[in-house]
């Protein structure tokens, strides 16, 4: 996935939302711009380069200090962004750094 092609397709409202990404941020409470936040200014913690029709990855930042996790794939031929799942990481299924997923 070319991040900074990423970034450009967020910042220039280049974003298809999943219906499932749309009704997981309502349940927990993300907006819309929270997940443009991650995607622009946090880091890939995985990379998902075989999804198919296009690669992912699952972005983790910071917003008004609480964790976010943002699932979002990019098409290359296209240049849009598709947000596929946002939540809060949980110390359940990530260390403390939000990052590192815990060993089953």
């Amino acid at each position: 996935m070319d991040r900074d092609k990423l970034r450009v397709a967020v910042e220039n409202g280049y974003i298809e939302w999943q219906k499932h990404a749309l009704e997981q941020m309502i349940e927990r409470g993300i907006t819309r711009e929270t997940v443009k936040e991650v995607l622009s200014h946090g880091e890939i913690i995985e990379d998902y380069p075989d999804d198919k029709p296009s690669p992912s990855a699952l972005f983790s930042g910071w917003i008004k200090s609480k964790p976010f996790h943002v699932v979002a794939a990019f098409d290359s031929l296209t240049e849009v962004c598709f947000v596929i799942t946002a939540y809060k990481p949980d110390l359940e299924h990530f260390e403390s750094d939000y990052k590192t997923r815990r060993k089953k």
